[in-house]
C-alpha cells in the first residue's frame, strides 16, 4: 500500500509539472537479459541456471526538475524467463510482473544522460515448469536500477542494470525454494509522444 501511495504522490507532482509544459509522456519497450534468481533445496549440486531473454512494454512520464535534471517514473509489464537444470532435466521458470522504476536522471554531455533509482515490483505470475510452487512470500518487492542512455529527438535508447533487493521466495512441496530477485541487464527504446 505504501508503494502505491509513493507512486500517486510522484504522479501528482508530474501532473503539476505538465501544467507548466515541463513533462513528457511516452511509450517504451525492450529486452531483458539475466536470471530470475536462484533455486535452493533438493539436489544443489545438479542445479544451474541458463540466462534467457525476456521483454518489457510500458509507459513513462519524464518531468524536468532543473536545467539538466529530470524525474522519470515508468510503469511496465515485464516477462522474465530462465531455464534451470535439476537432476538432468530442464525446467523453465517464468515470472510476469508490473514494474515501477522511479528514476532520477541528469544530462551529462549533450544527448547522453545517466540515471538511477528504486524499482518497485508487483509479481503477477511465478511459474516453475512441472513443479507446483506456492505463492511468493511478497507480491510487492523493491529493487534498484541504474544506467545510461542517449536522447535523439523524440527517441531514447538506454541500457540499465537491475538488481532485486527484497528477499522473496516461493516454495514447493518437494522442498524446492526459488529466490525470485531479478539480476538483469535491460535494453530499452522509448518514444516521446
Amino acid at each position: 500500500m505504501k508503494n502505491i501511495f509513493v507512486f500517486l504522490v510522484l504522479f501528482g507532482y508530474c501532473t503539476l509539472l505538465a501544467q507548466e509544459n515541463k513533462i513528457t509522456f511516452g511509450v517504451k519497450a525492450g529486452l531483458n537479459y539475466g536470471d530470475n534468481g536462484r533455486i535452493e533445496g533438493a539436489d544443489l549440486f545438479n542445479i544451474s541456471a541458463e540466462d534467457r531473454v525476456g521483454y518489457h512494454l510500458g509507459v513513462f512520464l519524464r518531468g524536468k526538475l532543473a536545467d539538466k535534471i529530470y524525474l522519470k517514473p515508468e510503469l511496465q509489464y515485464t516477462v522474465n524467463n530462465s531455464t534451470y537444470k535439476l537432476g538432468g532435466v530442464d525446467l523453465d521458470y517464468n515470472i510476469k510482473k508490473l514494474d515501477l522504476p522511479i528514476l532520477l536522471g541528469i544530462s551529462v554531455l549533450g544527448p547522453i544522460h545517466v540515471f538511477g533509482g528504486p524499482a518497485l515490483q508487483y509479481i503477477v505470475e511465478n511459474d516453475l515448469e512441472d513443479v507446483r510452487l506456492g505463492d511468493v512470500k511478497n507480491e510487492f518487492t523493491v529493487g534498484v536500477q541504474f544506467g545510461a542512455g542517449i536522447q535523439l529527438e523524440r527517441i531514447n535508447l538506454d541500457l540499465r542494470y537491475e538488481r532485486g533487493l527484497s528477499k522473496n521466495r516461493a516454495e514447493s512441496n518437494e522442498g524446492i525454494r526459488v529466490d525470485s530477485r531479478p539480476n538483469q541487464l535491460i535494453l530499452g527504446i522509448a518514444v516521446d509522444l
